[in-house]
């Protein structure tokens, strides 16, 4: 085997076998252009952009010209409500798509639903999937994920999108080049993956497998954080200011629990006084919001929290779990449409793809450990297009300490792992998506190797 074949076979590159035609106007900017021409030409691709960046239109844009090209149906998954708001972007640009509850709804061309319904259709009809916020097959082991896998295996147009698709670390990469068809999960861990054993139970990148994992990411993955990445002009992309201002209610010592006053440490330490400083801490809320005509998201973690915080706060609607499909994403339109001031839900239920750029106030009042759901909560608000400076209050209780730290150590961690995928790969995607060139010293290894004379008289 040569060298070149060797590093290709070790990288297992996709092959362009997908679409490659002029896009027509979808009003796109030049860096969503280069992405949606690129994952076209891949057939199967995932497009890793920052929120806020486009990823819906160049979804969209993907849709159609598959659809246009190949003749086949074109299915959208994406979370609760988005799939009116990308109805809604279509219409833009003049991309008629039908917002399907069942497969008795489904008719030719693009289709969206919500991932939740995906069993009501036969997948089958389909020529191509989007994923929308495909940060959803993240883990490795949810049925969510394997669903997914079974349903569109022999699919041959994929596109997948969303902002955080390694939140946690690097091995959650594997789910999205295996949904790709690129190549399965464990056998991308054997290849670049190191076990380490004992307690920790991790998966380290081997250190001499750092750039070829980087290439093969980067053959089928475009990590973009600003149109600067592909060489565009991102003076439009300029975030507003963000301040998160911390809110911490004094809890009083419960005997009970111990002769000191202890940080509540566990799992079931922090949930317990997080439901003892409930009263406090919707108290506070409401008298910041409703100090305020403007609008605001209020997030929770627990049911109780939410009804409270609806009862105490002027105007407030709740999104919760129990609510109907159709009830939500009434709620969500409303809300998005100014018809409602005040949100009150989850980021479990709201907290992925929505565009509130009309809201600038955000609440926090019940904090988990899950970064990438705050991450992706104060992101609805705190994205491109938004023009006033967003502020976040965080309203924890005194014994919630190692919830807070958690999260910033989280966040820090977030930052750092997202820099060094888009440093990692920047060169490779620019590459790949724009085709820029390098200069380069070509090695030729089927070249006669010429043995010095001195060596042959030896």
């Amino acid at each position: 085997m040569s060298y070149q074949n060797y590093i290709s076979a070790k990288l297992g590159v996709v092959n362009s076998a997908g679409i490659d035609v002029p896009l027509r106007d979808y009003s796109m900017f030049p860096h969503q252009r280069d992405l949606t021409s690129w994952a076209l030409r891949r057939g199967a691709a995932a497009i890793f952009a920052d929120t806020g960046l486009g990823k819906s239109r160049m979804q969209i844009a993907w849709a159609d010209t598959v659809q246009r090209e190949t003749g086949r149906d074109v299915l959208i998954l994406a979370p609760l409500a988005v799939a009116e708001q990308t109805v809604e972007e279509g219409g833009r640009v003049g991309v008629e798509i039908n917002h399907a509850r069942d497969d008795s709804d489904v008719r030719n061309g693009i289709t969206i639903t919500n991932y939740d319904r995906l069993h009501k259709f036969d997948a089958s009809r389909f020529g191509a999937v989007v994923l929308d916020e495909s940060s959803i097959i993240k883990h490795h082991a949810a049925k969510t994920l394997q669903i997914l896998l079974d349903t569109f295996r022999e699919t041959p147009y994929k596109l997948a999108c969303t902002a955080t698709p390694a939140p946690n670390d690097w091995t959650e990469l594997g789910n999205h080049a295996e949904f790709l068809g690129v190549r399965s999960r464990a056998e991308m861990l054997a290849e670049f993956f190191v076990h380490d054993g004992g307690d920790t139970q991790t998966w380290r990148l081997k250190g001499h497998a750092r750039q070829l994992f980087w290439r093969w990411v980067a053959s089928w993955g475009a990590m973009v954080r600003s149109p600067a990445d592909l060489g565009h002009d991102a003076s439009a992309y300029a975030l507003p200011s963000l301040t998160v201002h911390q809110h911490t209610v004094e809890l009083e010592h419960n005997p009970e629990h111990g002769l000191f006053a202890m940080e509540a440490q566990t799992l079931m330490e922090r949930r317990d006084a997080r439901r003892q400083s409930l009263v406090e801490r919707v108290r506070a809320c409401a008298e910041i919001v409703n100090a305020s005509n403007e609008p605001w998201v209020v997030w929770c973690d627990l049911n109780a929290e939410g009804d409270a915080l609806t009862a105490a706060i002027r105007g407030a609607v709740q999104i919760s779990g129990a609510d109907d499909s159709d009830v939500k994403e009434k709620r969500l339109h409303d809300f998005a449409h100014g018809k409602i001031r005040v949100l009150v839900s989850k980021p479990s239920i709201c907290g992925f793809g929505l565009n509130w750029q009309h809201c600038c106030h955000m609440a926090f009042v019940g904090v988990t450990d899950s970064f990438e759901a705050y991450y992706q909560a104060v992101r609805r608000c705190w994205r491109f297009g938004q023009t006033k400076p967003v502020d976040v209050h965080v309203f924890a209780s005194n014994q919630e300490g190692a919830v807070v730290s958690n999260l910033k150590r989280k966040e820090l961690d977030a930052k750092a792992m997202a820099e060094a995928m888009a440093t990692e790969t920047i060169d490779a995607v620019r590459d790949s998506v724009v085709g820029r060139m390098k200069e380069t010293n070509p090695y030729h290894p089927n070249s006669r190797i010429v043995v010095p004379s001195f060596l042959e008289a030896a």
